[in-house]
């Protein structure tokens, strides 16, 4: 933990909102005899609906921080994230960094049709690092992933993998340096405890290396074991900034989660 007086932000959202359209959406229920009546009555598909997904979200983020975001589904996590990282533009708002945020998520892009070991290469150079940078931790990230527990994985393509394996291989390709700001986006709830165990302490370490991690979890104990503060956002706003255990006591409160 940072001590106060020397903290340094590390990302400063100020009253951000982030609005995007959505092709051919449908509102209102009961699509499929709104569909039917449209063809009836020859009336055209709806063609644009916006989403205001996050709505005046501010807050800062320090070095050495871990930071939960947490809210039910669609509440604008996700979002908020990839604005973080530049790769969503704030409608209205700033979003400010100090460093290159890194986004890790369980969709990020590796490429399907080439072999895990390939897809090492690729993560690493895609991150900053050098070859002999990449050859040099090379071991560690396939052990750390633990691709080849159960046979020789790492040779085989993408498209074979377990979604739990990509997501591993994954944060281990992300984890294998140090980040200025790390965004993970649920991958941590993938893969056995064990490796779940690996990622929390390669968490702390990457915090103890000056840098600010953000999860988005739907495991609230992965968010109380891993971080020491939390953001709620529902429906798009914030609803609580604080300490992790407060903050995700109040959200069990407000679902009815025990």
């Amino acid at each position: 933990m940072t001590d106060y007086n020397e903290r340094v932000p590390t990302v400063v959202v100020d009253d951000v909102h982030i609005t995007y359209k959505v092709n051919g959406a449908r509102t209102g229920k009961g699509s499929a005899t709104s569909a039917l009546s449209r063809i009836v009555s020859r009336r055209q598909t709806p063609g644009v609906r916006e989403v205001h997904a996050v709505k005046g979200v501010s807050f800062a983020a320090y070095k050495g921080e871990a930071i939960g975001l947490i809210g039910s589904n669609g509440s604008g996590k996700s979002t908020l994230l990839k604005a973080i990282a530049g790769l969503l533009p704030a409608t209205k708002g700033r979003v400010h960094t100090q460093g290159q945020p890194s986004l890790l998520g369980v969709n990020a892009a590796l490429m399907s049709d080439l072999t895990g070991e390939r897809n090492v290469v690729l993560g690493g150079l895609a991150m900053g690092m050098t070859r002999a940078q990449i050859r040099e931790r090379y071991e560690g990230i396939v052990d750390f992933s633990g691709i080849n527990e159960k046979g020789d994985f790492i040779t085989l393509p993408m498209r074979t993998y377990s979604s739990g394996m990509g997501a591993r291989l994954r944060f281990s390709i992300a984890a294998a340096k140090s980040h200025d700001v790390l965004l993970i986006d649920e991958a941590l709830s993938t893969g056995d405890a064990r490796f779940q165990r690996r990622s929390k302490e390669r968490i702390k370490e990457l915090r103890k290396e000056a840098g600010t991690v953000f999860l988005v979890s739907h495991s609230n104990k992965s968010i109380t074991e891993t971080c020491d503060r939390a953001i709620w956002l529902e429906a798009g706003t914030l609803r609580m900034d604080g300490p992790a255990h407060e903050v995700v006591a109040e959200y069990e409160k407000f679902t009815g989660k025990k």
